[in-house]
């Protein structure tokens, strides 16, 4: 039997070693909503999460200003608008 190259082999990460970056902005509803779900999500599967201020960051405000909030999951766009708990909980399992 033949073992499927590494390249074609889903790796699966632990929870515990990812990271979701919550980027939104004070006063917003949405991101308020993304925040809970971000928490409750990572604190079931043990996943690391921070938050950055969009009103603080150039850059971040130039990519995704007409998009917040937005989730990345390791650095990498994973939602905007709205976060999907069911989504983000799989990303997370890999």
């Amino acid at each position: 039997m033949q073992s499927m190259s590494p390249l074609l082999r889903r790796s699966h990460r632990d929870p515990a070693d990812r990271v979701v970056t919550l980027i939104g902005k004070p006063g917003c509803h949405l991101c308020d909503d993304a925040r809970d779900v971000i928490s409750t999500v990572c604190g079931e599967v043990g996943a690391t999460w921070e938050e950055k201020d969009i009103t603080r960051d150039e850059e971040l405000y130039r990519l995704y200003w007409e998009q917040i909030p937005v989730v990345l999951v390791d650095g990498a766009q994973h939602d905007f608008w709205r976060v999907n708990p069911d989504r983000l909980r799989k990303a997370l399992r890999g």
